[in-house]
């Protein structure tokens, strides 16, 4: 089995990215899969081009892309993308694009195809803080999240694929304002570990309820 993970590099003024810092941290092989690592650039559109050359190239059965969420203050697993760019900042490339379908005539929506319940568990288990999340924002992260899920509905119908948000690293908050959250690119990386050890293991979710009231 292969599992392709993906993070972003730097944007928005930062010089690093912990979600690609982090996914280089991570094992080569887990559960007996190999993990595959590729760096994508934030950039609308350009992101889910690397994946799909990427996905031709290895051939993987899993697919997970990592990205930045600075004021989460833990691994956050995301449940669904939407069909739509509103970016606050402009991308690496100085794209800012508002108001706009990302795959014209798409759905509204796709939901992730991976076991999502059973890796929060996973990463909980260990003693690291991870949640469900239900909006992936409409920033990069929501463009190549969709991207891939399109991908897979479309070609590639034999892939899992999803995204995952990680926090800032604690050298990104320094000069934000005081209580700002972080996690070491350890932690990090520890969770992503653990995630895709669930992935590897469960091609069917668990049942629980992960519900939240807002």
């Amino acid at each position: 089995m292969k599992v392709l993970v993906t993070g972003f590099d730097p944007f928005g003024g930062d010089k690093v990215n912990p979600a690609y810092e982090a996914v280089k941290k991570m094992p080569d092989e887990i559960s007996g899969a190999e993990i595959i690592k590729v760096e994508v650039p934030t950039v609308f559109e350009k992101s889910g081009q690397v994946v799909k050359e990427a996905i031709q190239q290895h051939q993987p059965d899993i697919v997970i892309c990592v990205g930045q969420a600075g004021g989460r203050s833990a691994v956050s697993f995301e449940r669904v993308a939407i069909n739509l760019a509103e970016a606050r900042i402009p991308d690496n490339e100085g794209n800012q694009p508002f108001d706009t379908a990302l795959v014209e005539e798409g759905p509204a929506a796709y939901f992730t195809s991976l076991p999502i319940k059973a890796m929060t568990k996973k990463v909980q288990e260990q003693g690291l803080p991870a949640y469900i999340s239900y909006t992936a924002g409409t920033f990069v992260c929501n463009d190549i999240m969709y991207r891939l899920l399109h991908l897979i509905e479309t070609e590639f119908p034999t892939v899992r694929g999803g995204f995952i948000h990680v926090p800032f690293s604690p050298d990104q908050v320094i000069d934000r304002p005081v209580g700002t959250p972080s996690m070491s690119l350890e932690d990090i990386a520890a969770s992503l570990t653990y995630a895709v050890e669930a992935a590897v293991e469960n091609k069917e979710d668990i049942a629980g309820n992960a519900g939240t009231t807002h």
